[in-house]
C-alpha cells in the first residue's frame, strides 16, 4: 500500500469505530482513535500475518495491552479478513463474541492476548519474544501499550528484563496522547520524557508522529542488534475528527447521529 492509501484506509477504519460506538454505545473512541494509524500501518504493511491461518507458528504477533482500544483493533482485524463485518453488528450485546477488551486468545482469531487490565501486555509478549529465541523461529513481536499505562510497574520489570536478554525481536508502541481516564498525564504524575524514560532502561528509543504513515512505517521497520525497540508516538486522542480531537470527554461520551455525520464528512468517508 502508498501511504496516501494507508491513510485513506485508516480514515475508513477511524468511520467504521465512530459508527459502531454510536450503534453500540461502546465508550473509549478517543483513545481508540488515537491508535488507529499505528494499527492499520501494522496490519496492512508491517505484520506477516495470514488471516486463514491465524495460528501460523511463524507469524508476527501483536499485542494490544492498552485493551480499552479494541473497538479498533476488532475493526481493523475484520477489515484485514480475519472474521465477517457482519459479527460485529451485535458488538457488546450479550451474546456477542466482542466486548470492550480483547479476549482470550482461542476465542477470537487474530487475538495473542486478553488485555485489558493494564501493564500486562509487554510482560506477555516479551514472553513470546523469548519464546521464538528458544524454539528458534523468526518473528517479531509488536506490543501497543498507552502512555498513561506506562505508570504500571510490570512494564518496568519487562522492560528491565528485555533489555538485559538482549531481545531484540521485540518492539513497544507508546501510544503517547498525553491523556488517562480522568486527566493529563503530566498533572496525574508529573512531567516526565517518555524517550529518556526508556532509553535509561536499556531500549533503543525513537519519537515519531504517531499519525504520520511515513514515520510509523519506517519507524516499525527499525531493528537494533541486541536491543528492543520503543517507539514513543505522538498521537492525538480522537484523532482525525476536529470535535473529538484532544478533548477527554470522548473516552467515554458516545457520538449522535448528527455527530456520526459530522465525523464522516471530516474524514472525507460516505455513510
Amino acid at each position: 500500500m502508498t501511504y496516501e492509501d494507508l491513510q485513506k484506509t485508516s480514515n475508513i477504519a477511524k468511520s467504521r469505530i465512530i459508527l459502531n460506538s454510536s450503534k453500540t454505545n461502546t465508550p473509549h473512541l478517543g483513545s481508540c482513535l488515537s491508535c488507529t494509524d499505528i494499527l492499520i500501518c501494522l496490519y496492512f504493511s508491517i505484520l506477516r500475518i495470514d488471516p486463514s491461518k491465524p495460528k501460523l507458528e511463524g507469524r508476527d504477533r501483536f499485542i494490544l495491552s492498552k485493551g480499552h482500544g479494541a473497538a479498533a483493533l476488532f475493526q481493523v482485524l475484520a477489515m484485514k479478513g480475519f472474521y465477517e463485518d457482519s459479527l460485529l453488528e451485535n458488538y457488546g450485546e450479550n451474546g456477542s463474541i466482542f466486548a470492550e477488551h480483547p479476549p482470550a486468545p482461542d476465542y477470537l482469531p487474530g487475538i495473542e492476548a486478553a488485555t485489558g487490565s493494564l501493564g500486562h501486555g509487554l510482560p506477555i509478549g516479551l514472553g513470546m519474544a523469548v519464546a521464538s529465541r528458544i524454539k528458534s523461529l523468526d518473528y517479531h513481536v509488536y506490543v501497543l501499550l498507552g502512555d498513561g499505562e506506562c505508570n504500571e510497574g510490570s512494564i518496568w520489570e519487562a522492560a528491565t528484563m528485555a533489555s538485559a536478554q538482549s531481545i531484540e525481536n521485540l518492539t513497544v508502541i507508546v501510544d503517547s496522547n498525553k491523556w488517562q481516564a480522568t486527566d493529563r498525564s503530566s498533572d496525574l504524575v508529573g512531567p516526565t520524557s517518555l524517550k529518556n524514560k526508556w532509553t535509561s532502561f536499556g531500549w533503543h528509543t525513537i519519537e515519531i508522529d504517531g499519525h504520520d504513515m511515513r514515520e510509523i512505517k519506517s519507524s516499525l521497520t527499525l531493528r537494533k542488534k541486541n536491543k528492543p525497540v520503543a517507539i514513543i508516538a505522538n498521537t492525538i486522542k480522537g484523532s482525525g475528527v476536529s470535535f473529538m480531537e484532544d478533548d477527554n470527554n470522548w473516552h467515554y461520551r458516545i457520538p449522535n447521529e448528527k455527530e456520526v455525520l459530522k465525523a464522516f464528512e471530516e474524514l472525507g468517508v460516505e455513510l
